[in-house]
């Protein structure tokens, strides 16, 4: 009982991509327990569970628990931005629409690549120079606190929580069908170490959790990606034209075009990639535990080299197991199916090029995947809370640390406690639309306000409020007019909105919100609003007040 409790730890982190694509509908073989995964698992959770206790001790204000006092360098950072948002879901998912797909595979990965650059060249430095613990510092940095926070807030809390749901429902479900533990002991045992981890460890613990986190996925991709070259002689060329030979679809899959098939939903999809990335807390709260400004742009060069080569070597994971996967009977059921289903692939090809030991090693960096992103996105949801909207909304910026780390860290409890119950709360439903939904919202609410809250000076705290509410509320009620809630989830006959991403129109809408309230806004409050733009350029560009004070 105790080997499958941690073979189902260990194999948690696979289940968002398996379950975005459907790999979890129906029947699933089982799979055997397998001893070197376990021995891999057991070494992973004693080295984070030791770092937790080390970062535990360093925890002694509330800097050290939201951004780690500042003390990560732009390396560091780099790394664990990169390992935060290479999840699961990139390694496997994407990996697998190689493995099925071709080439579209490698055209979604660049989608989730290309909002590196604006972050690295609109948001990095300032967002570092302006804010302290979160993005909503910078928002409201010359607006309304307590309107600007509560919005903030209210946007970062409604991408965590979809964000959640995705891991905890993807996570049961596989251990479900996998294991035969019971769905809501597996989604109980997430819970569980989500809050220890950030309960303890904070920022400090997360960060290295993340770091480690990719460098072994890093490693492992590395390692699988030269083994498949070189069983082609590291000729690419015959790399595709063998998996041309051997795959159903032939030469189509070196065709793309088959994954979003009319041009508005490309689009949609597109703008949620590019501009949501730019607006995901978890993601945005990174730029805080670095020193200064050069620091985080560092963070940001780092992370996106890290992030692009990890999406090279998941296009050589895809074709190498065309190669070596769906040729071999061992890897596949009495139907001629993949055991496991099609994002198994890259879990497979392990197999395939390392044996059981190595297989071992990508369950537990697969383990390290889910442990990094879910302390990322609590930690997130926990400042939102205790930052946001008890330190600055309700006790007016007079909160003394003690108390906001204790919120903290009462909403830490809390958001495991919801986030278990929405996980067995949603065990029924088709989850995938969740991480779409998340990035929707970040580019439709989060990111306008910030961005132009740093950018344009006519802004005001009426045009942010109309406009960001306008975008939040647009991109839920889209997403559950479309075809993935409406039709799938609800069982309707027909989507009254007939695409399945919303961003093309929400983010219009935000941005359409926000420049007409605001440049309609003839109010005293908003002509000092503008007025202080210069002072917040000032700090924005320097890191220093109008009058020379530091910032921080």
């Amino acid at each position: 009982m105790i080997a499958r409790l941690l073979t189902a730890i260990g194999l948690m982190a696979l289940a968002p991509a398996l379950w975005a694509a459907g790999a979890l509908e129906g029947e699933v073989q089982r799979q055997p327990l397998n001893t070197s995964a376990i021995v891999m698992f057991l070494a992973f959770v004693g080295a984070t569970l030791y770092i937790t206790y080390w970062a535990s001790k360093r925890n002694t204000s509330t800097s050290d628990f939201y951004t780690a006092g500042g003390s990560i360098t732009g390396f560091q950072n780099g790394l664990a931005i990169a390992g935060d948002y290479m999840s699961a879901a990139s390694f496997l998912g994407i990996s697998a629409l190689v493995f099925t797909s071709g080439y579209d595979g490698l055209i979604y990965s660049i989608g989730f690549l290309v909002g590196w650059p604006v972050i690295l060249f609109l948001i990095a430095e300032r967002l570092r120079n302006l804010g302290k613990y979160t993005f909503a510092d910078v928002a409201s940095y010359r607006l309304g606190q307590t309107q600007i926070r509560t919005l903030s807030a209210s946007g970062s809390l409604v991408v965590v929580a979809f964000y959640l749901i995705a891991q905890m429902v993807g996570a049961g479900k596989l251990i479900q069908l996998l294991f035969g533990l019971e769905y809501h002991v597996a989604v109980i045992l997430v819970g569980i170490l989500m809050v220890l981890y950030v309960l303890f460890g904070g920022m400090l613990a997360t960060t290295w959790v993340q770091i480690i986190k990719a460098v072994l996925l890093l490693s492992g991709a590395s390692f699988m990606a030269l083994m498949v070259m070189k069983h082609v002689d590291f000729d690419f060329a015959r790399l595709f034209s063998e998996a041309i030979a051997v795959h159903p679809k032939g030469e189509a899959i070196m065709s793309p075009g088959g994954l979003v098939k009319d041009p508005i939903s490309a689009i949609s999809l597109g703008l949620a990639l590019m501009f949501g990335t730019a607006g995901l807390p978890h993601i945005l709260m990174r730029f805080f535990t670095v020193s200064d400004a050069k620091e985080a742009r560092k963070s940001v060069f780092y992370a996106t080299g890290f992030i692009g080569y990890f999406y090279i070597l998941t296009f050589i994971i895809g074709f190498g197991a065309i190669l070596l996967v769906s040729t071999n009977p061992a890897f596949k059921d009495a139907t001629g199916a993949l055991l496991g289903g099609n994002n198994m692939a890259a879990v497979h090809l392990a197999n395939a090029v390392g044996g059981s030991w190595f297989l071992g090693f990508i369950s537990a960096v697969a383990f390290a995947t889910i442990l990094a992103v879910v302390a990322g996105l609590t930690l997130a949801g926990a400042s939102a809370v205790s930052h946001d909207l008890y330190a600055s909304v309700i006790k007016k910026g007079k909160a003394n640390e003690k108390d906001e780390l204790r919120v903290s860290k009462i909403t830490t409890v809390a958001l495991g406690v919801l986030a278990i119950g929405l996980g067995i709360a949603f065990e029924k439903q088709n989850i995938a639309f969740m991480v779409g939904l998340a990035f929707s919202i970040a580019a439709s609410c989060n990111f306008p306000v910030l961005i132009l809250s740093m950018y344009w000076k006519k802004l005001t705290t009426r045009g942010a409020m109309v406009g960001g509410w306008l975008g939040l509320v647009t991109a839920v009620a889209l997403m559950i007019l479309g075809p993935t809630v409406w039709v799938q989830v609800l069982g309707n006959a027909e989507a009254i909105f007939p695409y399945e991403y919303p961003a093309l129109f929400s983010m219009a809408i935000a941005f359409v919100g926000i420049w007409f309230f605001s440049i309609t806004d003839k109010s005293v409050a908003a002509s000092e609003e503008r007025a202080r733009f210069y002072s917040q350029f000032v700090r924005s560009q320097t890191g220093l007040g109008a009058s020379g004070a530091v910032a921080h």
